[in-house]
């Protein structure tokens, strides 16, 4: 809505101001869920409709991982948007995911008018202050003539240094009260300096020295090799210098996995030859990770015996967890760019090199393949055999299926793995999968899900069938909660505490144990999905295993393969909570 100002002019309403400013930004797709206190946005969005899509989600947690899946597939700020009060709230799991994982996100939430902010008004909440420590930056615009400007440093927020989500709340008299469309917003951040976070030419040069000196060096990469645009950069400094390199969850994809010099994950369900490698090194070279405690686990002996080089854009995550002797603020694509064009190659290494291909020959991810049923490995690395020559993007719940991933499917290319690591939320998968194919209609996207994630946000399943979103869903289902169901197993002489899916008067319900498969399978998750317009089918044997997978991928829409799996499988090698690489356990 626009009339004309005193000034000639254009006034618009704050809804429409904030609309236009996500036009500005780039913004192609919003997911968001209409309430009483965001009518007046919605209102606007249907105005600028030719300019901006908007996908309506079922749920507002799974319109913030649909923005998320957006974000972490493209690298560009993925926005959503709810009402207030229980809208709000709705929303915070997904902030903090972001936050964790530092996705650039910017969520918009309506609110109850200024006149009774505090007066605890129906379906008011003090969002800010439930997401004051999970977020980047927060904003409760008060004055119509803020939005622009603080659209403009919320996407600039979210967007540079290390991102992260920015939460704008804004009260529905502001969404309704007019101001000059001319308004330049001008930003105003006196305190957000990011520009200078390069490496100095005498840190760049201390590296260069190290790597020249160590016989033993390791690369230990993570998510901000990604984040930062690095890979390629990361594979001409592998190429260079014939260091072997080793991925975080939130690396993986950032260097190929089919590479000679890719050790793969490391970790507590990483390979037995990259945690050993890591170990045994004498120069470790971190790149954008954060020393997380499913990584070292036992902090005082990981890489005791290395000399550790921290490079991240994160200041407050330098010595943070592991002391480093060389910690450097920058941004990783910068450092990486002055490593390449130093360094010189490494021609002393060829026995370490060696000593790690032979470790990665002789334990190699592995599982029974005599298994006369479909093992969950199996399954996954059929997908990825099936879809290796395709633009591929899997995304995942949490739980065994999420490590198997992560083991068992080859990422050879950034943003291809979208995986909630740093909170670990189940229910992740199906949204995050929706926003990614909203934002690459071209690819193949795969949920890779867990029945106990995937019943978390079952309903976004609606979303993909009336938004022409044709996701595919691998469901290994297993009738259990099968992390905590390996942990009951190898912590807590198996008894069953409530990780049972099924039917309550089966035998497992109450920790008795049930056999290779559970007896009854529920619930019918082929009817659900067809009941929410997809394709739909179960498989149970091995041998149609791959035909099941190749009507799937052809499949014109929305699909679900259900995949019948047992639940006595553990996820190994496992290194327990706060041990070493020497207690790993590999059977």
């Amino acid at each position: 809505m626009s009339v004309e100002s005193t000034k000639g002019s254009p006034l618009l309403t704050g809804a429409d101001l904030l609309v236009q400013s996500l036009i500005d930004h780039g913004t192609e797709i919003l997911f968001a869920y209409p309430g009483g206190a965001s009518m007046p946005l919605h209102q606007a969005l249907t105005r600028y409709a030719d300019q901006l899509r908007t996908v309506l989600p079922r749920h507002e947690q799974g319109g913030g991982f649909a923005a998320q899946g957006y974000a972490r597939s493209t690298g560009r700020p993925g926005v959503c948007m709810a009402t207030s009060g229980p809208g709000a709230t709705n929303l915070v799991t997904a902030i903090a995911d972001a936050k964790l994982d530092s996705i650039p996100l910017v969520a918009i939430t309506g609110q109850v008018k200024t006149p009774v902010i505090g007066t605890d008004a129906f379906q008011e909440t003090p969002i800010i202050e439930v997401c004051r420590g999970i977020t980047k930056h927060h904003y409760l615009i008060t004055d119509v003539g803020d939005v622009s400007r603080v659209m403009r440093e919320a996407f600039h927020i979210a967007t540079t240094g290390r991102p992260g989500p920015v939460l704008v709340d804004v009260p529905k008299d502001v969404q309704e009260a007019t101001w000059d469309a001319a308004d330049d917003g001008l930003m105003d951040l006196p305190g957000y300096q990011i520009e200078d976070r390069r490496a100095p030419d005498e840190q760049i040069k201390q590296v260069v020295a190290a790597i020249k000196l160590a016989k033993r060096p390791m690369l230990y990469c993570g998510g901000g090799i990604i984040a930062s645009g690095a890979s390629d950069l990361l594979r001409q400094l592998v190429d260079k210098t014939g260091i072997p390199v080793t991925m975080t969850v939130m690396g993986l994809g950032a260097f190929p996995h089919h590479h000679p010099l890719s050790l793969d994950m490391l970790g507590m369900h990483g390979s037995v030859y990259a945690n050993r490698a890591v170990r045994d090194s004498d120069l470790l070279i971190a790149l954008g990770v954060r020393f997380d405690d499913r990584v070292t686990g036992k902090l005082a002996e990981f890489a005791r015996h290395a000399k550790i080089i921290h490079i991240d854009i994160d200041p407050s995550e330098l010595n943070k967890n592991k002391p480093a002797h060389i910690p450097i603020v920058s941004d990783v694509k910068f450092a990486l760019n002055e490593l390449t064009r130093l360094v010189e190659p490494k021609t002393d290494i060829e026995d370490w090199v060696r000593c790690c291909q032979q470790s990665k020959a002789e334990h190699p991810f592995g599982y029974d393949e005599q298994f006369d049923g479909i093992l969950q490995q199996h399954a996954i690395a059929e997908l990825s055999k099936l879809t290796n020559d395709r633009k591929t993007i899997v995304s995942v719940g949490v739980g065994q299926h999420q490590m198997w991933t992560a083991q068992f499917f080859a990422f050879n290319h950034p943003r291809r793995f979208l995986c909630s690591s740093g909170l670990g939320t189940m229910g992740f998968g199906l949204p995050a999968a929706m926003g990614a194919q909203a934002a690459h209609p071209d690819a193949l996207v795969v949920d890779i899900d867990g029945d106990g994630s995937f019943q978390m946000n079952v309903q976004e399943l609606a979303t993909c069938f009336c938004e022409d979103l044709p996701v595919k869903v691998m469901l290994l289902n297993n009738q259990h909660l099968g992390m905590v169901v390996q942990w009951e197993d190898r912590f807590m002489a198996g008894n069953r505490a409530h990780t049972y899916l099924g039917p309550i008067h089966h035998p497992e319900a109450s920790g008795q144990g049930a056999g290779q498969y559970a007896s009854e399978r529920y619930p019918d998750f082929v009817a659900i999905a067809k009941g929410y317009g997809c394709g739909a089918a179960t498989v149970s044997k091995k041998s149609d295993l791959a035909g099941a997978l190749e009507e799937m991928i052809q499949y014109k829409g929305p699909y679900l393969l259900d995949v019948e799996v047992p639940y006595q499988e553990h996820v190994l090698p496992m290194i327990p909570s706060g041990q070493t690489v020497d207690d790993i356990i590999t059977e």
